[in-house]
C-alpha cells in the first residue's frame, strides 16, 4: 500500500463534480489526505488519461468515477486496466467516499466492494 498502508482514493468526474465531492468529504470528516479529485474539464482524451495516471501514481488505489460510461471511465480503464493494485467503482456518491475515508486500510478489491455497498445502501426514496 502507500507508505502509511492506506489506499489512495481518486475521484474522476465531469466538470467540477470530483472537486466538489472531495470538498464535501473534507468538511464532513475533517480529513482529505489521500483523496484526489480529477476533472475532465478542458482536456482531450490523452490529457485526461495522463491526469488519471498522475493522480494514482504508483500507489494501490481505488478510483471512483462519476458515471458507468463516458470519457472519465474510458480514461481510467485505458490507463489502469492492467494494474492489479487498482480497482474502479462507478456511480460515485458522497456516502461511499465518506465510508472510504474510514476504511482506507483495506485491499483495493475489498475497498471497492465496501464502497459499492455503502453507496448503494445510501440511495433511498424517503
Amino acid at each position: 500500500m502507500t507508505t502509511n498502508n492506506r489506499l489512495v482514493g481518486v475521484v474522476v468526474g465531469h466538470g467540477s463534480i470530483a472537486a466538489s465531492l472531495v470538498d464535501a468529504v473534507v468538511r464532513i470528516t475533517g480529513d482529505g489526505e489521500g483523496l484526489i479529485p480529477v476533472s475532465n474539464d478542458q482536456c482531450d482524451r490523452g490529457s485526461l488519461e495522463r491526469r488519471v495516471e498522475d493522480a494514482v501514481g504508483t500507489s494501490p488505489a481505488l478510483v471512483f468515477v462519476d458515471m458507468a460510461a463516458g470519457s472519465c471511465l474510458l480514461a481510467v480503464l485505458r490507463r489502469l486496466r492492467d494494474r492489479e493494485d487498482v480497482e474502479v467503482v462507478t456511480g460515485v456518491n458522497l456516502a461511499m467516499l465518506v465510508d472510504f475515508m474510514y476504511h482506507r486500510d483495506q485491499s483495493p478489491d475489498a475497498a471497492a466492494r465496501r464502497a459499492a455497498e455503502a453507496g448503494t445502501h445510501a440511495i433511498k426514496v424517503p
